[in-house]
């Protein structure tokens, strides 16, 4: 297992490239290499590379080859007149800690592989040349793309077909560009996870969406912030595919612009929609089909979930479908369903009951009023089951002032959320947005990483805590990034993160790291 460095600043081709002193100046001299299992290749911190990074070898499943960054300053950047990195039949690689920006073509491309990470991996303005700009996989199996940013990609920010094993997590991907471009787009793939991404199309030339799924097979969605788009979550044809506890909203531009929108392109059978928060949009799901395909919408069931702000309805079946829809928060002024009188005659898909935001307003209202008599009681009361699965601030029609992060309540166990003492609401209650995978007590957030864990006292100070197991093997600097949002339910928004950088070389495990920035 070989360590190769290359320093574009102070190295040469000349050197063999096993140590910082000696490092190699260009990617082609490690092409010239055969690479093994378990062998690294760092890019030091500042340098850039103009040249396609084509990986020829594959690691093992124990021992995968590594692409990532060592020193201290700027990640590294690859930048090409074709694709920032190339890899067809590698398989077993690790990319991450580096920047790739101003390619020709594809930010990351490989074919036929499996078992690729790429991590803490920066994309920007890539495809310039008239190619797709993406990170793309295609044939493959195992893919995971963690904690990773991509802004102004040309074509689909992240695009994937006929991948199996599909990880998608914690990713910013923002304003895709061209005019049929999404932020991700995965087309015959199945066991997909989507969870805890930002994922927004607001300042884009694109005439379509934000997260498009074709004939997925066994699909989780989840937790996820979808802004703008013609669309919010094109899930139009799979089996097996849950779609919960989603933020989308700002959606529009057409007259069938919807939240989630299935039915086109294939059969659709068994999907859960649940949890989701769908607002500031047309329709809110969407169960259709351009002309009269002869496809299969078969047990889908919507549940749980608010729709608010919409200029049509929350629901819109106009194709033969089988499911239910039931026990969901609709704001008084938006309509409940549309359905053609010819398909609502089939009675296959049943329509339950259903509250509006003002009903679910008093619930809460009621439950804080028998239990706030004894004067000793500061924490709001909890909700009531019902309402537990629904996306809290949601409900809350009041007016959110956000400042700093300084928590003073607890919101109890029913919230993933934190109260902070600087957000006022007009009853003096206050619910917010589930983010994450956190923990609130009386003392502070809790936020729980992929290196570590980040403490936010009372008086709003910031701690990070290193696990010192999950950063064994790696080297250079990682990071994370922790995203925490509050609502009002209707236009106010407010989302503040906490970044954190890890240099693992200059880590020692028996004490705690407070790089923030």
């Amino acid at each position: 297992m070989t360590v190769y460095y290359v320093n574009s600043l102070t190295g040469s081709d000349s050197n063999n490239g096993t140590g910082e002193s000696s490092a190699f100046a260009t990617l082609a001299a490690v092409e010239a290499l055969r690479l093994n299992p378990g062998d690294s290749v760092l890019l030091a911190a500042g340098s850039v590379f103009n040249e396609q990074f084509d990986l020829k070898y594959s690691g093992s499943v124990s021992a995968p080859i590594t692409i990532g960054s060592y020193g201290i300053g700027e990640a590294p950047v690859i930048r090409s007149s074709n694709d920032g990195i190339h890899g067809s039949k590698a398989s077993n690689i690790i990319i991450e800690n580096i920047k790739i920006a101003d390619t020709g073509a594809n930010a990351i491309y490989a074919g036929n592989v499996s078992n690729w990470t790429v991590r803490n991996v920066e994309v920007s303005n890539t495809g310039l040349s008239g190619k797709p700009g993406s990170v793309s996989f295609q044939s493959s199996q195992n893919i995971t793309i963690e904690n990773s940013t991509l802004i102004g990609v040309h074509s689909d920010g992240i695009w994937m077909d006929k991948v199996k094993g599909v990880t998608l997590v914690n990713n910013t991907v923002t304003n895709s560009q061209g005019s049929a471009a999404d932020a991700i787009q995965l087309n015959d793939s199945s066991n997909i996870l989507v969870k805890d991404n930002h994922l927004e199309q607001t300042e884009t030339n694109s005439a379509k969406g934000v997260l498009v799924l074709i004939r997925a097979q066994n699909a989780v969605v989840e937790g996820n912030t979808l802004v703008g788009g013609g669309f919010g979550l094109s899930a139009q044809a799979g089996t097996n595919i849950a779609i919960h506890d989603n933020d989308i909203s700002g959606y529009g531009g057409y007259s069938w612009s919807y939240g989630i929108g299935l039915g086109d392109q294939g059969n659709a059978i068994n999907y859960d929609i649940s949890g989701n928060y769908l607002h500031g949009g047309v329709y809110g799901v969407l169960i259709s089909a351009i002309g009269n395909p002869a496809y299969i919408r078969e047990n889908i069931v919507i549940h749980d979930n608010v729709f608010d702000d919409l200029s049509s309805s929350a629901l819109k079946v106009d194709k033969p479908a089988s499911g239910s829809f039931y026990d969901n928060i609709i704001d008084s002024a938006v309509q409940t369903l549309t359905i053609p009188a010819t398909i609502a005659a089939q009675n296959t898909f049943t329509i339950g009951e259903s509250k509006t935001l003002e009903q679910a307003q008093a619930e809460i209202d009621s439950a804080a009023g028998s239990t706030t008599g004894d004067t000793q009681v500061s924490s709001p009361a909890p909700v009531t089951e019902p309402l537990v699965a629904t996306p809290p601030a949601a409900i809350q029609k009041i007016v959110a002032v956000h400042d700093s992060l300084k928590i003073t309540e607890d919101t109890g166990s029913a919230f993933h959320g934190n109260l902070l003492e600087n957000d006022r609401a007009s009853n003096g209650t206050i619910l917010l947005r589930r983010f994450g995978d956190s923990a609130v007590d009386k003392h502070g957030l809790t936020l729980t990483g992929k290196y570590g864990v980040i403490h936010v006292e009372k008086d709003g100070d910031y701690s990070y805590t290193v696990d010192a197991a999950k950063l064994a093997g790696l080297s250079g600097k990682v990071s994370e990034s922790f995203l925490y949002k509050i609502s009002d339910g209707a236009s106010h928004i407010d989302a503040d993160s906490l970044s954190v950088s890890i240099n693992v070389d200059t880590f020692h495990s028996s004490q705690s790291s407070h790089l923030l920035s």
